[in-house]
């Protein structure tokens, strides 16, 4: 093998780490989102995003134009990374947490059927459509298995899938219109977090009331900073900068599988024929809907 190959390989291996360390991080932001569900929306999302933030720190400091942005990069971070995760959270809090992750891992395929909308250029071929109508029905066969199976509890609503739905859009839409903007270094994603978990804080201050933090929960809240709402972003930046973007893509969908079993074993609910049905129906759909693009 020449020297540029063998490079391109140990590239392509390291950006395929990159891109599972990201994963194996965000597998875990539902399963976090769901032992903190007791904490208002506000204060989970405002801490967990201005710890995230904390690792663009050191970057920086190194350069400091790394966080001189334009107004609207800026606005469309804040709409991201703010709106998906608080909107998550809520779901989590108000409906059955394995359905809602599901519900919300709609996002990749929202990329694929809103693309022609919000790019220019791009055309809405017969295997999206079926792309689409194959993953709502995945989001169709976990709300009515919640509603019917009993994995309603006190206390959550059936309405607690329409957040679910938003984040899928907010992330889907942030993910498109980011193609849209100037370019941006990896570092700036800490300015959208700190941003957006100030924002967040300081509704908390208004809106929520006040909450004491055990050791757990401040725990908890740094694992979820650190983990999925900081590191992950940065590992799949360089995952997609130093990789094949096409085969990055295909290993995203490894995410709702292990978010899913990850909730299955922290709730303690068994795998029931319909959560394993629509599970396998929107990570298909989601395949079926990029491999078409």
């Amino acid at each position: 093998m020449s020297a540029p190959s063998a490079l391109a390989s140990a590239d392509a291996r390291a950006s395929t780490l990159y891109a599972l360390g990201a994963i194996a991080l965000w597998a875990t932001l539902a399963s976090l989102g769901t032992a903190l569900a007791h904490l208002p929306p506000f204060l989970l999302t405002g801490a967990s995003l201005v710890v995230g933030s904390v690792l663009s720190w050191p970057l920086v400091l190194r350069d400091r134009s790394a966080w001189k942005v334009p107004a609207r990069t800026l606005a469309l971070g804040v709409y991201g990374l703010f709106g998906f995760h608080f909107l998550l959270f809520i779901a989590l809090r108000i409906a059955p947490p394995v359905e809602a992750n599901l519900v919300n891992y709609l996002w990749p395929l929202f990329i694929v059927v809103l693309a022609p909308w919000l790019l220019p250029g791009v055309r809405l071929r017969p295997a999206h459509i079926l792309a689409a109508l194959l993953g709502f029905a995945g989001a169709a066969i976990a709300i009515l298995s919640a509603r019917g199976g009993g994995a309603i509890e006190a206390g959550q609503s059936l309405w607690g899938f329409a957040p679910a739905l938003g984040s899928a859009f907010i992330w889907a839409s942030y993910s498109l219109w980011t193609k849209r903007v100037p370019h941006f270094p990896t570092a700036a994603i800490g300015l959208f977090g700190l941003v957006s978990g100030l924002l967040s804080l300081v509704c908390h201050v208004l809106v929520e009331p006040r909450v004491q933090l055990g050791g757990q929960d401040a725990a908890l809240l740094v694992l979820c900073g650190l983990g999925p709402l900081g590191a992950a972003f940065y590992l799949w930046d360089k995952a997609l900068k130093g990789g094949d973007a096409r085969q990055i893509g295909i290993l995203s969908y490894i995410t709702p599988l292990a978010s899913t079993a990850m909730l299955l074993l922290v709730t303690g609910r068994p795998l029931s024929a319909s959560i394993g049905i629509a599970a396998a129906l929107i990570i298909f759909a989601a395949v079926l809907g990029t491999r078409a693009r």
